[in-house]
């Protein structure tokens, strides 16, 4: 890989491995510019993010990003030429596993080194970076109720109580007309549970219609749930309908926000924070400046005991060996190549989907030939520690570090997931501009490049195209991302928050039939 940490970016294109037969173009080539260092003139026009051709590539000869295989060359590719999904060819191809080969145990800072922040400590240990009352359906037929009574609590109305960041309310499409048993309704009662006892959340309140697949009881019963001061239940078909049961919630939320107001931030450890590891609309600078110095901010937070959860199976999708030799043991690499399995062999044979190769319109025009090159560039948000952990979606995530956790590639799915899993905070690359939001996590949006951050500085909080503008590097940026989690942990608000983003965004993972 090219030592970026230390030197600035400069000249027309960049080559990120010595051994790679591409280079990616850093602004828009003219046809016909001799690339600097090199016996290569271009042949057409080479867009910014897009690759061009360094050698002459044999047809079926692999095309070398970072010195990791992202495609093959469809015929006989002349240096000079500009690369993409036209002329690169998506197949599979065997990778070596190397279980554990390469991993390194963690070197943890001493504890009078580890930052802190002010957070709100919870009777369970765990602490939150927000503080807020839930309002969660069982099912979508009280969606309409748990938002009524959400929308009563406007910013007037929780003036009144300063430490409370919002109540917000957790609907969704399913809890009936579902499997009753098995992994799908698992899936949604860790769901539902994890946002219902998240460390962002100070009270819960859980409404069900009564009739449905997904019982309020049966959710308590499988999670454990104990109702109480701070996690009250209602059933509409019990409270009279639509318009009682919404007067009830909204008593009930009174109650609660007059014990979450009691909450104060204090000093803990960094070692509570747990972000969720999300990119969307990503583009052929994400690999270069955004995920890599996530995951240098990720490798930090993992030294100071915090956790990193990447997740987006799909987008790992073709790189998945260089986990699985970072994996701790050989048991968790094998777990993770499991839940590859499941998606190929199982749940995504023979569909239309981005892990079977093609990747989205945006992701194309972003210069991203297909499903690999994505990958590459989405893996590296993890950062360069050793893998720790495989979680099955929503699951309590328990062990600090780099951990992986499978979800789909769709944000909100995915980080809907992480959030459930304990995340307190998302961390989100974006190429192409995404206005990603979520609740009750605060998001923190990264941009790939300056034209667009620029473009959308309104939702944009850092832009890590400063790397490309020669402004900075890796390692510098890496770091000002770990402050800024510390920063937003302690109650800084992001680009999202400010736009009220987040109110939509909560979308458990459908596995099952509806029937």
């Amino acid at each position: 890989m090219l030592d970026l940490q230390n030197k600035r970016v400069n000249g027309p294109a960049i080559r990120l491995n010595s051994g790679d037969n591409v280079a990616v173009a850093l602004r828009e080539i003219t046809s016909g510019t001799a690339l600097p260092e090199s016996n290569v003139v271009t042949r057409e026009i080479i867009p910014a993010g897009y690759k061009v051709a360094m050698q002459d590539i044999v047809q079926g000869e692999p095309i070398l990003k970072y010195r990791v295989t992202i495609g093959f060359a469809k015929t006989n590719l002349p240096a000079g030429t500009m690369l993409h999904s036209h002329n690169m060819e998506f197949r599979e191809f065997d990778r070596d596993y190397r279980y554990s080969e390469d991993y390194q145990p963690l070197e943890l800072l001493p504890p009078a080194e580890r930052a802190t922040f002010q957070g709100y400590l919870r009777d369970d240990g765990r602490a939150g970076t927000r503080n807020f009352i839930a309002i969660v359906s069982t099912v979508n037929c009280s969606a309409t109720v748990v938002h009524a009574i959400a929308d009563h609590f406007t910013k007037e109305r929780l003036a009144n109580y300063p430490n409370v960041d919002g109540v917000a309310a957790f609907s969704h499409h399913t809890g009936c007309g579902m499997e009753m048993t098995g992994e799908p309704m698992n899936l949604l009662h860790r769901t539902l549970a994890g946002y219902i006892q998240h460390p962002n959340v100070a009270g819960s309140l859980v409404v069900g219609l009564g009739c449905e697949r997904c019982q309020v009881g049966g959710l308590f019963a499988a999670q454990q749930l104990v109702p109480g001061e701070t996690l009250r239940t209602l059933i509409m078909q019990e409270n009279g309908g639509t318009r009682q049961t919404i007067a009830a919630g909204i008593a009930i939320v009174d109650e609660l926000l007059t014990n979450a107001n009691q909450c104060q931030r204090q000093a803990v450890p960094a070692s509570h924070i747990m972000v969720g590891l999300q990119c969307g609309g990503s583009d052929g600078f994400s690999s270069i400046t955004a995920n890599p110095a996530l995951g240098k901010a990720v490798d930090i937070l993992s030294r100071h005991g915090g956790t990193g959860i990447l997740s987006e199976t799909p987008e790992i999708y073709g790189v998945e060996h260089t986990l699985t030799a970072r994996a701790a043991t050989v048991e968790i690499g094998k777990k993770l190549i499991e839940r590859i399995r499941w998606w190929k062999e199982e749940y995504a044979i023979g569909r239309d989907v981005q892990i079977n190769g093609v990747v989205s319109p945006g992701n194309q025009k972003g210069g991203l030939a297909n499903i690999l090159e994505k990958s590459l560039g989405s893996s590296m948000k993890g950062g360069t520690g050793p893998l720790m952990a495989v979680y099955h979606y929503g699951e309590s995530v328990t062990t600090n570090g780099f951990v992986f956790m499978d979800s789909p590639g769709f944000d909100p799915v995915s980080a809907t997931g992480q959030i459930a899993g304990g995340a307190n905070m998302v961390a989100f690359t974006t190429g192409r501009g995404s206005c990603f939001g979520a609740k009750p996590s605060p998001s923190i949006k990264l941009a790939t490049n300056t034209p667009m951050f620029q473009r959308m500085e309104e939702d944009m909080d850092i832009n890590c195209g400063a790397i490309l503008d020669g402004e900075t590097n890796m390692d510098e940026m890496g770091q000002r991302i770990f402050e800024y989690f510390l920063y937003v942990a302690s109650g800084g608000q992001t680009k999202s928050e400010v736009l009220d983003l987040g109110r939509h965004e909560f979308i458990p993972w459908n596995i099952g039939i509806t029937g």
